[in-house]
């Protein structure tokens, strides 16, 4: 596999750029009163999906160690894989965004695509490849059936 960074590490660098361009580039925070709710409320939202996802693995008795995909024994596409392939990647996303809302700040319009795009182009299509040698029909099947994020 391609991959050399760890999803969590490319989510905490991208939660660090949020933070960054709120404080460093204040002229493009708009800040609005009564974003805590929405914020926490986006912030279920993705973790929601990521923890069911979680479960599924677990249940499946396969793995979920996103650097070790070509060491899944059992094709997951039940429960919460019937709407996204990558819920736990999804609840990331939704994660920065309700960090960007909570901070106020516009670098979300970059940062947030720009992790969708890494996250994509470096860690999702290398899985997809390593997912495809495992299980063949059954995953172009199940990639034909459900989207890749939403």
């Amino acid at each position: 596999m391609h991959l050399k960074v760890p999803p969590v590490a490319v989510f905490l660098i991208a939660a660090g750029l949020l933070a960054a361009g709120a404080w460093l580039l204040p002229v493009l925070n708009v800040a609005a009163p009564g974003r805590l709710v929405p914020a926490a409320l986006l912030a279920l939202a993705g973790m929601v999906p990521a923890l069911q996802a979680v479960r599924a693995f677990v249940k499946k008795k396969t793995t979920f160690n996103p650097m070790a995909p070509d060491r899944a024994t059992t094709l997951v596409s039940g429960g919460i894989f019937r709407f996204s392939r990558n819920p736990m990647y999804l609840g990331l996303a939704c994660l920065l965004m309700a960090l960007a809302l909570y901070l106020g700040t516009l670098t979300a319009v970059a940062i947030v695509p720009g992790f969708v795009w890494y996250m994509t182009e470096f860690q999702i299509r290398p899985e997809e490849d390593s997912l495809r040698k495992l299980f063949g029909d059954a995953y172009d099947d199940y990639r034909a059936q459900v989207r890749r994020w939403i």
